[in-house]
């Protein structure tokens, strides 16, 4: 039997490449097809907004180099793509999704890209996502950008693709690439993991720099791998951490970054694990059928010996309210990313982009702006603000000291454990990581999922558990990509 695409892993595809089965330069050609038939035509699901021109001589570069010298890495000739708002120094745009910035080019690669290439990954493209992260505006849909238009869910497009990394996620649902990165400030790669049926992780900010990344706030950007299964998802975790002297946040890892995360895949990983459930709160807009998908999940994990403390009730959780920190922040971290751009960039501040979309409102104001303005004229840019500095301390005593840390503490638990993405707001302001693995799916075919939460740098005990979660309840079924018109 041949090579299979669909769902194939980067284990699997490795094994095909050195059995000469397979070569990267074919694989890139595979999902090129796919890429062909379903993302530009047929269901016509939009998630990738720009391929690289070169990956076909990459992947043939790599092929070359591993018949003499042999692979660099696990992720040698593994194509994937990055959200767009990760600069890539090559012949790809970084825009954000925005057409104030789509004749944008970086000169250099993010540090995350850099590390991706000498692991000998082949950056195949770029995915569309949710215009600016999902800040310009109130009431746009997620997934949707002026310069890529709208990404579909796969599974049901009456269904919104959920978080800003929609593209990345759907490419990776419907087998486009193998693995993506994506980014989150808060529920970005959790959420579209979540409504796409794959594993999401995100990390402790500091755990993968965010040198290169067009920002959204200082204080709670990250990037993280996006893939079918965990163990993909840990061997691109691996390939892109590391401590980068120009990411302030990647010094606080020093001593609890791990080399090789793949040591932490435990089949019997829930075994003993102490895992709390924060039933008040975060299970309120669930539905029937979502809350038997999540009290089944429990039932696999009770029998494979976790110890579910039900409930472990996060006590801050009602306090919690709007802040104003993403708003403040992202006026300072855009300007910083847009200074950097250099002398020839068009766009040298957060005015001069609103002002584009201003002189050109039908192509760029579809459903406004409101959020771009509010942080152009309602904040300084210096972090000086009084309100700003309060809401800062007031999300890390209530999200961490207080919220995440205190519950944990008081009941002895390993990890707390969310429906989907419901989470993220608490675990996304105190810089906390979490891990969504596929649990079910409703009647209507949405996936839905459960994720693990724990404290900074706790990623191996959330791979662990997820891993062996994953390896007894393994109910990802890819996309039919079905047109139904």
């Amino acid at each position: 039997m041949g090579f299979e695409l669909v769902e194939a892993t980067i284990p699997q595809i490795q094994a095909a490449m050195e059995s000469g089965e397979l070569t990267a330069k074919q694989l890139v050609l595979m999902y090129y097809q796919r890429i062909a038939e379903h993302d530009k035509n047929g269901l016509t699901v939009n998630s990738v907004l720009e391929l690289n021109p070169d990956a076909l001589f990459i992947a043939e570069a790599l092929d070359v180099e591993r018949a003499a010298w042999g692979p660099r890495s696990p992720l040698h000739g593994i194509p994937l793509l990055l959200k767009d708002n990760i600069n890539t120094g090559d012949k790809m745009h970084t825009s954000a999704g925005s057409l104030a910035l789509a004749d944008s080019y970086a000169g250099e690669d993010a540090f995350l890209a850099a590390k991706l290439r000498e692991a000998g990954a082949v950056i195949m493209g770029k995915a569309n996502m949710t215009e600016f992260a999902n800040f310009m505006t109130n009431g746009m849909p997620s997934g949707y950008s002026s310069r890529g238009g709208q990404v579909l869910n796969p599974y049901n497009i009456s269904t919104p693709t959920g978080g800003s990394s929609a593209g990345s996620a759907v490419a990776v649902a419907c087998n486009f690439c193998t693995v993506s990165v994506g980014t989150e400030t808060s529920g970005s790669i959790l959420n579209p993991s979540n409504l796409g049926g794959i594993v999401g992780l995100k990390p402790t900010v500091g755990l993968i720099s965010r040198s290169g990344i067009l920002p959204l706030s200082n204080s709670q950007d990250t990037a993280g791998p996006m893939a079918r299964t965990v163990r993909d998802a840990v061997l691109l975790l691996n390939a892109l951490t590391g401590e980068d002297k120009e990411d302030a946040a990647t010094w606080t890892g020093a001593g609890k970054r791990h080399k090789d995360y793949t040591a932490f895949l435990n089949a019997e990983g829930l075994r003993g694990a102490r895992i709390g459930i924060p039933r008040d709160y975060y299970f309120e807009e669930l539905t029937d059928e979502q809350l038997a998908i999540f009290n089944s999940a429990l039932d696999v994990m009770r029998e494979l010996g976790a110890i579910i403390v039900d409930s472990a009730d996060i006590r801050t959780a009602r306090e919690i309210k709007y802040s104003s920190v993403v708003l403040n922040e992202f006026k300072s971290s855009l300007g910083a990313y847009l200074a950097k751009l250099g002398p020839a960039a068009k766009m040298r501040s957060l005015k001069d982009i609103i002002d584009f979309n201003h002189a050109h409102p039908v192509q760029t104001l579809r459903y406004g702006q409101s959020t771009l303005i509010d942080a152009e004229y309602t904040t300084t840019g210096t972090l000086t603000e009084s309100q700003y500095l309060q809401d800062r301390l007031t999300d890390l005593r209530l999200c961490k000291e207080e919220g995440i840390d205190a519950t944990m503490c008081e009941h002895e638990l390993d990890v707390l454990l969310f429906p989907a993405d419901f989470g993220a707001r608490i675990t996304s302001r105190a810089g906390y990581p979490s891990i969504v693995v596929p649990a079910g799916y409703t009647s209507a075919g949405v996936p839905f999922g459960i994720a693990f939460a724990a404290r900074a740098y706790e990623e191996p005990v959330l791979i662990s558990l997820a891993y062996a979660f994953e390896q007894h309840h393994n109910i990802r079924r890819p996309p039919s990509l079905r047109s139904f018109i």
